[in-house]
């Protein structure tokens, strides 16, 4: 549903889109015969305001497709509430480093021959109602699979869906097998040649993240004779259609996000045989300049072996803080630009910024200001920069975002923390690189995988982490950051977490910050050794190509 490209292309929200954009970087460095197929999203995300109490308002993301891709020629049709609605592709492509192209394709519903609601189809990112949203999901998984088609790209090709957004496509696929069955029950030889080209990829925990849609408006939108196909198919659950089933239903590979993601999925739904390939991000991206320059001194094959990171331990720690130190530098310009506010290169800087929703807990930082205040006077000064953005329906976000704006007023010098507007890739990318701790308090379990700490190891800064998702797998205590909390079956408690986080940054973060400068050093150094050389997705692509697209038992002799 979501694909992030580019500052200038504002057709993500989050992680699971820049996910995907990273996905497919890797895959043109890697030479991996792959296209990508989205939505255009024309209005884009949303533009995020805050005023000075922290209240979140929304415009229009607007951007003119016509500028930056490229228009096909091919059209689909897809059938929606009995419509025939024509879908046009605009193109981008990826060049990987050694020019192997990987073309990303954005479906468009604006055109002239469809009726003035069918147009706006392609407007907006996780906007409007269940009826809307379903629509959308029509034009990416049937519209997409026919725009393929349209462009000769049908035969031979293994369909990964991304999150159940695109489950549709199943539905194509089993069409398009029927070989004049009509609606009928699909038989389980056709069920099963649908599953061998399709892999799934499932990205939450949380079951209110899985789109469920009510059978009424199912039958609505796709007629009844495709309910009915979709309902013999057993991919119903209580008289609703969940795109999650759907897709679990017709993938022969299934995988989580991160190993502790995927011990969940199995438990959230039984009877599926779900792997887990955790997530990474592109190296090369989201290395900042100074250590890209680093790394190309010491470590010149890091670009097309990511692997290769592991041999920052032979940087010296000079180096690294040097590189630090510009990064911080470029940071604190950016921050001053935006917001106005100077702050000190000499102090502690602690990042936080992801979409902004209750289970990411961004208020744990401020449970206990008294103690906040007592130890940035006594241990050694504090300052914090936040970002992220409240999707425009989820109130709760918002109220996380003003108890920022609070806490922040409320402390005033003695700990400055400021919250910057709209933050996407362009901000990420100077943010995660010029903080000093990375700090991240999610609910447990509720954290799939998260990217952002994977994005600051590669420019040697810590996490402080709640032990969740990749945190699981990359977290070693005091050498590539430290945990909040612990590992226990049960989720942690606010206030005790909280506690938690106060002790490690007055106990070990801060003294070892001001105090033991080389020593810190050496935490930034193993974050880069340890976490940036595999949680990168040149590593996740090639796990793919491995288990999931071209598993060795199919091309087997035997």
């Amino acid at each position: 549903m979501e694909v992030g490209l580019d500052p200038s292309i504002p057709t993500y929200s989050g992680g699971l889109g820049i996910l995907a954009g990273d996905t497919l970087r890797s895959a043109a460095d890697l030479g991996v015969s792959m296209v990508g197929v989205t939505l255009l999203h024309r209005k884009g995300y949303f533009r995020q305001h805050l005023d000075a109490r922290g209240n979140q308002t929304e415009s229009p993301d607007l951007w003119n497709p016509e500028d930056i891709l490229e228009p096909m020629e091919p059209r689909a049709t897809v059938t929606i509430e009995g419509r025939q609605v024509r879908v046009q592709a605009w193109r981008y492509d990826i060049h990987g480093l050694s020019g192997h192209r990987v073309p990303v394709y954005f479906l468009d519903t604006a055109l002239p021959e469809n009726t003035p609601w069918d147009q706006t189809l392609t407007d907006h990112l996780y906007g409007g109602d269940d009826h809307y949203r379903l629509c959308q999901e029509v034009v990416l998984g049937m519209g997409g699979m026919g725009m393929l088609s349209a462009l000769g790209l049908k035969d031979r090709m293994i369909y990964h869906l991304n999150e159940g957004h695109s489950a549709l496509l199943a539905l194509s696929l089993l069409e398009s097998r029927r070989q004049g069955g009509g609606f009928s029950d699909p038989i389980e030889a056709e069920v099963e040649a649908v599953r061998r080209q399709c892999v799934f990829t499932t990205h939450t925990p949380v079951p209110a993240g899985h789109d469920q849609f009510p059978w009424e408006l199912v039958e609505q939108v796709l007629g009844r004779d495709r309910a009915a196909l979709l309902e013999s198919s057993q991919c119903c659950v209580d008289m609703s259609l969940n795109m999650t089933y759907l897709a679990l239903r017709f993938a022969r590979y299934i995988n989580g996000v991160a190993m502790r993601h995927g011990e969940i999925s199995l438990g959230m739904f039984p009877g599926y045989p779900i792997d887990a390939i955790t997530n990474g991000v592109h190296a090369v991206t989201w290395t900042s300049p100074p250590f890209a320059d680093l790394f190309n001194q010491h470590i010149s094959e890091w670009r097309q072996d990511n692997f290769y990171l592991r041999y920052a331990v032979g940087i010296s720690l000079h180096e690294i803080q040097q590189a630090h130190g510009q990064a911080k530098k470029e940071l604190l310009k950016e921050v001053e630009r935006r917001s106005g506010v100077q702050l000190s290169e000499n102090v502690l800087t602690i990042g936080f910024a992801r979409r902004a929703t209750t289970y990411k807990r961004p208020d744990l930082l401020f449970s206990d200001l008294d103690r906040l205040r007592g130890l940035a006077r006594q241990v050694g000064p504090i300052q914090v920069i936040y970002g992220g953005k409240a999707h425009p329906q989820d109130e709760g976000g918002k109220e996380m975002i003003r108890r920022v704006f609070q806490a922040a007023a409320t402390l005033g010098e003695a700990v400055r923390v400021v919250y910057l507007e709209n933050y996407n890739m362009a901000l990420g990318k100077i943010l995660y690189a010029g903080v000093d701790l990375w700090l991240n308090t999610p609910l447990r379990p509720r954290e799939a995988s998260g990217t952002s700490g994977m994005k600051a190891a590669l420019n040697g800064v810590p996490s402080l982490s709640v032990l969740d998702g990749w945190w699981v797998e990359g977290h070693v205590e005091h050498v590539t950051g430290w945990a909040i909390g612990d590992d226990s079956e049960s989720p942690g408690d606010y206030f005790h977490d909280a506690a938690s986080l106060y002790d490690k940054l007055e106990r070990i973060i801060l003294p070892l910050y001001y105090g033991k400068p080389e020593a810190y050093a050496k935490v930034r150094r193993a974050a880069i050794a340890l976490n940036g050389s595999f949680f990168n997705t040149q590593r996740m692509v090639s796990q793919y190509v491995t288990n999931a697209y071209f598993p060795f038992e199919e091309n087997s002799p035997n």
